[in-house]
């Protein structure tokens, strides 16, 4: 252990500056996040502490791992994973042209208020840009719209699932934060519309100020409204289902993980009824959850044995230090937090954000008067900008996956940038508006 016995003469401001050195320099070489956060836990465990520090980290570990409120998550990704898979979505879509109907921009408008009710039917971003990159941005691009236009639409709506509870954004930072998740959905209600409101009246004042990059959608006058009735069809499940998760949350029926199993069983139960449910469906769905709930685990792992080695070293007391001497003002240093977010966010998976930055920096709001769970919607709505800013926005690489080939990733992170002004936007308010939050 000679090797390690010269990290805790370094003292905790140097040895700060070294892990975060360590994990720079191995994410560069490509390994993943869990494992880097995991190694770089190991070498200050035994140097610092020793082996008898190591069973401190797994005594962390699982403590994230046994959560009650973690089995949310598993839960909500199996519904966007059997959402993927059913046609709910795209008859959600031509429901929607009803309320598009020949309104310039109807169809992004459209598009953007299908992504709000699949963001509350799951809170998973990466399979509501997929839906409405085959079902959506064939349509505009069809109609003649402003390629870009279509683009960051697509892109920016399907990211809305950051903000729309139930969220599981929200989920992980309340596990991290130690708060109410029930309380961060209804703070992250009003502000998630707010955003989405935001791209609303973007479009219209696009559309309105140069017609010809939303073409108003020909509308067929020989369909009565008896005839496109049928379309109302679309709305009933994914509306009850909504109404279901969220309803029960709000009206105090059930807490957060219950709520998730209401929802896999209604999307479960609106496949049957739309004859879409198969033994497949659901076996492909499920492996689909074990993929992405196990990359989320392996990272909580990683982040908390670094987290929990870090807060032994007396990091954490230093970081508050460095952070609350910055200014007197509590407001400039809440800037700063949000500034090291949105770097974080451009190369760094939310997930592993929230796990490594938020044990640090909620304890430090709390300090300063903040509302943690106030501190949670802005937490969620800058990570709603990392999901669309260069150079690794998931987003872009989502929507690549299916988008026409003609269309180049560089085109796509282009599209975004008035996006991306409209989440900073709406980060501004909330930091100027708490209110809206409802705290």
């Amino acid at each position: 252990m000679d090797i390690f016995g010269s990290l805790q003469g370094l003292g905790v401001e140097n040895a700060t500056y070294l892990m975060f050195a360590m994990l720079l320099v191995l994410l560069v070489t490509g390994i993943p996040l869990a494992f880097v956060t995991l190694l770089v836990a190991l070498i200050f465990a035994l140097g610092w502490f020793g082996p008898m520090a190591v069973p401190l980290i797994t005594s962390r570990v699982y403590s994230f791992v046994s959560s009650f409120v973690f089995v949310s998550v598993p839960m909500f990704v199996l519904m966007a994973a059997i959402l993927d898979r059913s046609g709910i979505a795209r008859d959600l879509f031509d429901a929607m042209k009803l309320v598009g109907g020949r309104l310039r921009g109807g169809v992004a408008i459209q598009t953007i208020l299908v992504a709000v009710i699949l963001a509350a039917m799951s809170g998973i971003i990466g399979g509501e840009i997929v839906l409405l990159g085959l079902i959506a941005l064939p349509q505009m691009l069809r109609l003649g719209y402003d390629r870009r236009l279509a683009i960051g639409v697509v892109c920016a709506g399907g990211a809305l699932g950051t903000m729309v509870p139930p969220s599981i954004v929200l989920i992980i930072y309340g596990l991290t934060a130690n708060v109410s998740i029930g309380d961060l959905f209804t703070a992250s209600f009003l502000p998630g519309l707010m955003l989405a409101g935001f791209y609303v009246a973007y479009v219209l004042i696009r559309a309105y100020l140069n017609p010809a990059v939303a073409p108003v959608m020909e509308a067929d006058d020989s369909q009565t409204w008896r005839d496109r009735l049928p379309l109302l069809k679309g709305l009933i499940l994914p509306i009850l289902v909504v109404i279901g998760v969220l309803g029960s949350i709000y009206g105090g029926v059930a807490s957060v993980t219950e709520a998730s199993a209401v929802g896999v069983l209604g999307v479960i139960v609106s496949t049957m009824i739309r004859g879409e449910f198969t033994f497949g469906l659901l076996t492909g769905a499920a492996l689909q959850t074990l993929r992405t709930v196990g990359m989320i685990v392996w990272i909580g792992i990683g982040a908390s044995a670094l987290v929990g080695v870090f807060n032994l070293m007396g990091g954490l007391d230093f970081i508050r230090s460095l952070l609350t001497n910055l200014s007197d003002d509590p407001l400039h240093v809440l800037l700063f937090m949000m500034a090291i977010l949105f770097v974080l966010g451009m190369f760094l998976d939310w997930v592993g954000i929230a796990l490594l930055a938020m044990p640090v920096f909620v304890p430090i709001i709390k300090d300063l008067g903040y509302d943690a769970v106030w501190f949670g919607v802005l937490f969620c709505m800058n990570m709603q900008v990392s999901f669309l800013t260069p150079p690794f926005g998931p987003a872009a690489f989502y929507l690549k996956s299916v988008a026409p080939p003609e269309i180049s990733l560089g085109e796509i992170f282009k599209s975004l940038l008035p996006f991306i002004a409209l989440q900073v936007l709406a980060l501004a308010v909330l930091i100027a508006f708490p209110g809206i939050t409802g705290r």
